[in-house]
């Protein structure tokens, strides 16, 4: 099959997630100067909701951004609310808006039969304006997130919406049919008051630590007395919440070494006292009080368990030998709703051990860590446990909330994360097309949707009262200078609404089809409204056939260059993507290439293997070059921290590592030597941006 799609860029069509849907063919129109034989390009409108999206990525260069089209024919994202509360690794929980790169949480992989909880790590974060759906599941969890947004069912990943807008573009989607998969709602966590805290004291150094007075006869002093509070743990993080918490309540400690480790034994700390003072403030500390408040009671599980319990093969359990304290632990438990089993086991010198144990499994373990909050991270820790829960989690109702929103969304090293309890998807351009039922191979090239009223909502969304005018960027996801542009014009008819309304713009593209707006281009820059950046991968023709076989060759992209800085438009030139070992050799070559045609400033992107087209691209390399494929991707895979694909902030645009250092200091020399500003573009003027006016008959009150 391969061997006939020639002018595409993938081989192949890697099975889409969901269901296909019928399209017209069409012709895609075509450059004179490349046409190649291929499959036909079929195009259908997206009747989008809103056009505008903005996003906080730190290393992107813009906040707004317009794609006219989904999939690109040249061939070369899911959200939720803010406050949505993600399952981190120390098994706490934190809002999305404040998840940072490089935070652990909880996602999950496949192990045998079962999807099981495993730690991930979070690998990029943004976030996006957008409609937002409200879910409400039968225990009375709320979710919001976007209709692209997909939730894992009993039936599977499904789609909060059914449908893209009202092109009818049929997808899998939640219905009240459903039942979420998860860990069920996640519990409140205590306040952390005075109350929580003595709770917390008393059942920590009733399990675990040693208090007393002794009187004895001592020669040359009036009495013997020796008062002592010591509190040896290996778990530092108990330890330390345990000595800080003395001393706000006025006992000071001193911690020292209490043993060391050994193959077989972890090394232990401890803190102590031995004012009388303070022994005896702290034995009233830790007396039963009558009535123990909730807060306590959460405080006391939360000590206990630090002192005397234990968590593994899915089971949750409390020892100890004194009855007092197995009396408190079933009261509180009881006080915070867990139901729990007593087991009496025989222990050391007849001294009978009790075991309490929590039932209900997952479900009530996580609610347990979040109710009463232990210190020891690792007696939380739920990996390798699998993904099944009695939580109530069908879907109750789902209804579209009205305007937009800010909705956030993360990417995780297994793909997804659990977001209120219940396992959410992340995912972005060629992957997008899989959203859709479609392929993220040849369908994301052949088959194309449009903004059929991209001019009209473009137009609502500047005129809005709230609106604030900053540059929006086109062309970053897909080219906005697609083949069947020639003939739809959705991008002119962008230019066009920001000529008039003199908005500023950037434009990304690899299409020399960019010189048919000169006219509006030009107009643009005179009042410094407007920044193109032209991409060139390669100078070589052949290796543009095969690596971007539907773009603008690279001379006729040199030649757009040499027009646009004629017409006064500042253009700048992307080498974008630098593949090592096929195309990074060429740097210095399309630096100058830029510097001649005009060129006032050059940056560069190291390849991005994102999501599924890191298997596109590897299939590309052993059709087209199986002799160097094994280096290229060594190669890639240094520059990526040992991965195919590294998405963090900081480092995702240009790799690491010394062939990325290389790469930087070899783009430096090239672009001092040309005289080429090293990507940077002077700011774009906002002060001249007027709103469109509204499309009415009636009178306005301007003067």
């Amino acid at each position: 099959m391969s061997d006939t799609l020639k002018g595409r860029g993938a081989s192949s069509n890697p099975p889409g997630r969901f269901e296909r849907h019928t399209t017209e063919v069409v012709d895609d129109g075509w450059y004179a100067d490349e046409t190649p034989t291929s499959i036909a390009t079929s195009v259908e409108p997206d009747h989008a909701k809103s056009i505008i999206t903005t996003n906080d990525s730190p290393d992107v260069p813009f906040e707004q951004s317009i794609n006219a089209y989904r999939g690109c024919e040249h061939g070369c994202t899911y959200c939720v609310s803010g406050d949505t509360v993600v399952l981190m690794g120390n098994n706490r929980t934190r809002a999305i808006a404040d998840l940072r790169v490089g935070d652990e949480i909880y996602g999950t992989v496949r192990r045998g039969s079962y999807l099981r909880y495993s730690k991930t790590r979070v690998l990029d974060h943004w976030s996006v304006v957008k409609p937002g759906h409200r879910i409400t599941l039968a225990d009375g969890t709320e979710l919001i997130a976007s209709g692209d947004h997909r939730f894992l069912t009993d039936r599977g990943w499904k789609f909060v919406a059914g449908t893209m807008g009202a092109s009818d573009i049929q997808r899998p989607y939640l219905t009240t049919n459903n039942k979420l998969m998860g860990t069920g709602a996640f519990a409140t966590a205590p306040q952390g008051g005075t109350d929580y805290r003595r709770g917390y004291l008393c059942g920590l150094i009733r399990g675990d630590a040693l208090i007393g007075s002794y009187s004895y006869v001592r020669p040359g002093r009036a009495h013997g007395d020796q008062h002592q509070f010591r509190l040896a743990l290996c778990d530092f993080e108990a330890l330390e919440r345990a000595q800080q918490w003395l001393v706000d309540l006025g006992i000071g400690t001193q911690r020292f070494q209490f043993s060391l480790g050994s193959a077989n034994r972890r090394p232990m700390m401890a803190i102590r006292t031995h004012a009388r003072m303070h022994v005896e403030s702290i034995r009233m500390m830790i007396a039963w009080p009558s009535v123990p408040s909730r807060e306590w009671c959460a405080g006391f599980l939360g000590g206990i368990f630090d002192a005397e319990g234990s968590f593994s093969r899915g089971i949750l359990r409390i020892s100890n030998t004194d009855p007092a304290n197995i009396s408190r632990i079933c009261d509180s438990l009881q006080v915070l709703g867990f139901d729990y089993r007593v087991e009496h086991m025989n222990g050391v010198d007849t001294k009978p051990i009790v075991v309490v144990r929590l039932t209900g499994g997952l479900r009530e373990h996580l609610r347990f860590f979040h109710s009463v909050e232990p210190a020891i991270t690792r007696k939380m820790d739920i990996a390798g446990q699998a993904v099944k829960s009695e939580a109530e989690l069908g879907v109750a109702s789902i209804e579209r909330l009205p305007g937009a929103m800010r909705l956030y969304d993360i990417t995780t090293g297994t793909g997804d994360f659990i977001a209120n309890g219940v396992v959410s998807h992340n995912c972005y351009a060629r992957p997008s097309h899989a959203y859709m039922g479609l392929s993220p191979g040849l369908d994301f090239e052949t088959r194309l949707f449009y903004k059929e009223e991209a001019p009209q909502l473009l137009e609502a969304e500047l005129a809005r009262p709230n609106y604030v005018c900053k540059p929006i960027a086109l062309g970053t996801n897909t080219d906005p200078y697609q083949p069947v542009e020639r003939r739809l014009r959705v991008t002119r008819s962008i230019l066009e609404v920001f000529a008039r309304c003199r908005h500023p713009v950037t434009i990304v593209t690899k299409g020399a089809l960019i010189l048919r707006d000169l006219d509006l281009l030009a107009d643009l820059a005179r009042d410094n409204l407007v920044n193109v950046a032209l991409s060139v991968t390669t100078l070589d023709a052949e290796l543009k056939r095969t690596l971007e076989p539907r773009a603008a060759s690279p001379q006729a992209r040199l030649r757009a260059v040499r027009e646009l800085v004629g017409a006064g438009v500042p253009t700048g030139v992307m080498v974008a993507p630098v593949i090592p070992a096929l195309t990074d050799h060429e740097l210095e070559s399309i630096v100058e290439a830029a510097a001649e045609a005009g060129a006032s400033w050059a940056a560069y992107v190291v390849l991005r293997l994102p999501y599924e087209v890191k298997d596109l691209f590897r299939e590309w390399l052993a059709r087209h070059y199986p002799d160097r494929a094994r280096h290229v991707m060594s190669i890639v895979q240094s520059l990526r921290g040992g991965r195919d694909n590294d998405p963090r902030f900081g480092s995702r645009m240009r790799g690491t590592g010394p062939f990325a250092q290389l790469l930087h200091a070899r783009f430096e020399l090239a672009c001092r030597r040309h005289g080429l500003g090293r990507g940077r573009v002077l700011p774009l003027q906002t002060g001249h941006f007027r709103p469109p006016r509204p499309r009415s008959d009636q009178l306005t009150l301007d003067l």
